[in-house]
């Protein structure tokens, strides 16, 4: 049990010094008068045996320190004792510990809560079975390529897949578009929830059991059988207090009783690349969808999920899926018939949308972290300097160049430690920002600060630690360590070593700094632009809100414009409302429903059938929005319930249907509902999304179409906002379970549109300027330093007869020297790496001179202002005072 009593001793020397030594020297004693003992018994004196003992056992210190250096953890007693010289050393210059671990403790923050989100968004599997195997296929018309389109599917081709294609276990078809009125029930207000349609398949494929009930039977899902519905989690809790006998129980979605069959899991959120992420709940697709929708090629409602066999790739079911729909077009030619098909990982489909932004913002805080270092080791290779003549003295008593080197990347170690925790407690806050800030990103539920960010953030901190400790490690040097001695303050050697270290971190600081000013700002340009784009109508003083008629209790066309008919009259009654009308989908709403169009008098041939955006609209809308009559008229009172008869056409349509003739007086024929409509006027131009242009866009009298919902469009004078709650209750005492939503200003529809490309301009902003700050506090640390270096020299020519302002041009163009330089390297580095964010800009130029002019000035204004002191200062020396500071 040697070993044992071994080990217990270098633990007592490890956390208790004192205790040990005490230890040691009693077992020293205890064997010494044992010894001394046997010697008397042998017939020795007590100071003969004494004596023979320690002859016997040799000189007492020395076996004392040979015991001792035994129990002893050598190298782990040095490196303790190296951070307690660091944290001692630091301790003494707390103005440089504050700074160096604040400039780092920014930089690692910016980074770990990049890199939590990109591994949350990005590099996570989706939290289903074998998430690999699972792919979305969709239509095209450019064919399987690496650029392809990615547009719904009709169900006609959905079910000739699902019935040909051999490299699938299953495939489901998925409708996130969807939304349902939820009748004022059990004292609860009414409301208007996203919804999704599925094949009954669609859980089983992903691998998602209910949390409680069951899921969809096939049973479940056809066109005559009971209304069912699964609810998802949180609508559950909020909706339904979270009620377990809730299986089986009714809910009343858009008039109509379904039978609750389960509830899904809390963690299973929907996050596909056509939204749906607030879907609240799915009922079957074949029960859901109309028997017109399930039996045409040619309206494209569906996504198509499916899980490929073992040993079949994307790639090879894409292939197949490609020849089905080829053959598809051959024999179904419509127009609206796509040729191709295409298909992505699940995983990729869900995070298209935020790759590169993520990407960009990754690369972005990374820049901040390598300035960060490198003002860092800035500061070290300062501290080195000052610290010369210690230094050397250590040296010259004896002090190793490794022991210096390790010293120097302790401090180095126990600032970026110290910035770390800091780092990860700053990252965590900002997440909590930006998961208020985008509550819609996909899967930003899966964002959180886990063991792989935790390790990630080890990691950073020690690349930090090695990389700024070893260029300060760098600046030392032997044989200057030796001559610091007898070097006078003249001897200007090893500071010009220092001195062109520092310049050459300032360089790479200033290079990149430019870099992320440059993409900073063509991104806020690109997002002033995009906010400022014209909808085609003035946006100020308007407020929109939308509701829509279940069918069960307004299936008569009559009833329908009853309704809509004392709604608006009542609106337009209200006080402050300057104008008032309903349309199916305002500007900037989105899509809002399209079809293909045909000349009656002049038949086209299909593949030229115009692509028009589905508008209905009472005559009080066009005056309500301001969109100008351009030719023609609108409709007229009588008109309004003209069903399939008359229609209004924008500018943009009249321009690409009849670009050398008069449009009023012609008919156009919808592909798939062969409807006919004469053309009674043309109107301007509106943008369905500020992302887009203008469409070509048809308007059809509301009261005669087939929308069941409207928008309420309302302008007025003054506060517009305060005229939601009157109209609400305008609308709940004509029918008490209809739900209004999207109740929304136009400008805060524009806002929320612009939030994405907000939320990266901000955040690359925040960085440039943070890298700015860091730039300038390098410029002016190196510029200082070099003041300081060469003060006896500028007293020198001070006294032979410099003039101030010649010292201070002097000094001042050499610490824009490095600025200059990295001025030109950043310039050439930016025209590379805005390409990269070319994809993330709106109608501006990666090259946008203005942004580039606007970069170039604010960077020499910055470098000027923080020159400008350090050369002040040195123009201000007394000559004398220099000189005896030699």
């Amino acid at each position: 049990m040697r070993w044992l009593h071994q080990l217990q001793m270098r633990f007592l020397m490890l956390f208790g010094r004192a205790g040990a030594g005490s230890h040691l020297e009693d077992e020293l004693s205890f064997h010494l008068e044992r010894q001394i003992q046997e010697n008397v018994a042998a017939g020795m004196t007590r100071e003969e045996a004494r004596y023979s003992a320690l002859r016997t056992f040799g000189n007492p210190a020395l076996l004392r320190e040979q015991t001792r250096s035994t129990w002893s953890w050598s190298s782990l007693e040095s490196i303790l004792r190296d951070v307690r010289i660091g944290c001692r050393t630091l301790y003494r210059a707390p103005g440089f510990a504050l700074i160096a671990v604040f400039v780092m403790a920014l930089g690692l923050g910016a980074n770990v809560a990049l890199f939590t989100i990109v591994r949350g968004v990005l590099l996570k599997p989706l939290p289903y079975v074998d998430p690999n195997h699972l792919i979305m296929l969709y239509e095209s018309e450019h064919g399987p390529s690496a650029r392809a389109q990615y547009a719904p599917v009709d169900p006609r081709s959905f079910f000739d897949w699902q019935k040909s294609a051999t490299g699938v276990e299953q495939m489901a078809m998925v409708s996130p578009f969807q939304s349902y009125n939820v009748s004022a029930e059990g004292g609860k207000l009414p409301e208007r929830i996203d919804a999704g349609w599925c094949s009954w398949n669609f859980f089983s494929i992903l691998g998602v059991q209910p949390a409680i009930g069951r899921n969809f039977a096939a049973s479940d899902d056809q066109p005559g059988a009971a209304a069912s519905v699964l609810l998802t989690n949180t609508f559950w809790k909020r909706r339904y207090a979270g009620d377990p006998s809730i299986v089986g129980k009714t809910v009343w979605l858009d008039a109509h009783p379904y039978t609750v069959l389960g509830v899904l899991p809390s963690w299973f959120v929907y996050s596909g690349s056509f939204g749906g992420k607030n879907i609240q709940v799915w009922t079957p697709f074949n029960h859901e969808a109309p028997p017109s929708l399930l039996a045409t090629y040619e309206d494209h409602e569906a996504l198509v999920a499916a899980r490929i066999k073992p040993g079949s790739t994307l790639q090879s079911v894409v292939a197949q899926i490609n020849t089905i729909q080829q053959q598809i077009k051959k024999e179904h030619a419509g127009p609206a018939v796509h040729p191709f098909a295409s298909g992505r990982l699940m995983l990729d489909d869900a995070v298209q949308d935020y790759k590169t932004p993520l990407y960009v913002l990754l690369a972005a805080t990374v820049c901040v972290l390598f300035i960060a270092s490198m003002n860092v080791a800035g500061l070290l290779v300062a501290r080195t300097a000052a610290r010369g003549k210690e230094i050397a003295i250590r040296t010259a008593l004896g002090g190793g160049r490794l022991r210096l080197v390790r010293e120097q990347l302790t401090e180095s170690v126990l600032i970026c430690v110290t910035a770390g925790a800091i780092g990860i407690a700053f990252a965590w806050t900002a997440l909590q920002f930006i998961a208020h800030f985008q509550p819609d990103m996909n899967r930003i539920e899966s964002v959180r600060i886990d063991g792989v960010v935790l390790l990630f953030t080890f990691v950073a901190i020690a690349v930090c630690a090695l990389f700024s400790g070893a260029l300060s490690a760098f600046s030392l040097e032997s044989r200057q360590l030796l001559s610091a001695l007898q070097e006078s303050s003249r001897s200007t050697k090893g500071s010009k070593r220092r001195a062109t270290l520092r310049r050459s971190l300032l360089v790479i600081e200033v290079s990149l700094t430019v870099v992320l000013l440059a993409g900073a700002g063509l991104l806020l340009k690109s997002y002033q632009r995009m906010r400022g784009t014209d909808l085609g109508i003035p946006i100020k003083n308007t407020l929109t809100m939308h509701l829509s008629l279940p069918e069960a209790r307004y299936k008569e066309p009559a009833k329908q414009a009853a309704f809509f008919e004392q709604l608006i009259t009542q609106v337009r009654a209200l006080p402050g409302v300057g104008s008032a009308g309903l349309v199916s989908t305002a500007p900037g709403q989105g899509w809002g429903g399209d079809s293909l169009a045909d000349i009656v008098e002049r038949p086209l041939r299909p593949e030229n059938f115009l692509d028009m955006h589905m508008r209905a609209a009472d005559p009080g809308y066009f005056a309500a929005a301001e969109i100008p009559l351009m030719r023609g008229r609108i409709f007229t009172s009588d008109e309004r319930f003209a069903r399939g008869k008359v229609a209004v056409i924008s500018h943009q349509a009249a321009l690409q249907l009849f670009p050398k003739e008069d449009p009023i007086g012609k008919h156009l024929r919808f592909d798939f509902s062969h409807q006919e409509l004469e053309i009674i006027g043309v109107v301007a131009d509106t943008r369905w999304d500020i992302h887009e242009d203008p469409k070509p866009t048809i308007y059809q009298p509301l009261f005669g179409s087939d929308f069941a919902g409207a928008t309420i469009f309302v302008r007025s004078a003054h506060n517009v906002e305060s005229l939601a709650m009157p109209i609400e209750s305008i609308i709940g005492h004509l029918d008490r379970d209809l739900p209004v939503s999207n109740v929304k200003t136009l400008r805060e529809t524009i806002d929320k549109s612009t939030i994405d490309s907000q939320f990266d301009s901000l955040l690359v902003l925040a960085f440039a300027v943070i890298a700015l700050i860091l730039a300038a506090a390098g410029l002016y640390g190196v510029l200082s330093y070099l003041v300081t270096q060469r003060t006896s020299e500028l007293g020198i020519r001070m006294a032979l007869g410099a003039k101030r302002s010649q010292l201070l041009r002097a000094v001042l163009f050499d610490g824009l020297r490095p600025a200059l330089l990295g001025l030109v390297v950043g310039f050439g580095a930016s025209a590379f790496a805005v390409r990269l964010i070319k994809s993330m800009l709106y109608q501006t130029e990666a090259l946008d001179p203005t942004v580039f002019t606007a970069v170039l000035a604010l960077l020499l204004t910055v470098a000027i202002l923080a020159c400008l002191f350090p050369a002040w200062r040195a123009s201000r020396l007394d000559p004398m005072q220099a000189l005896r500071t030699e």
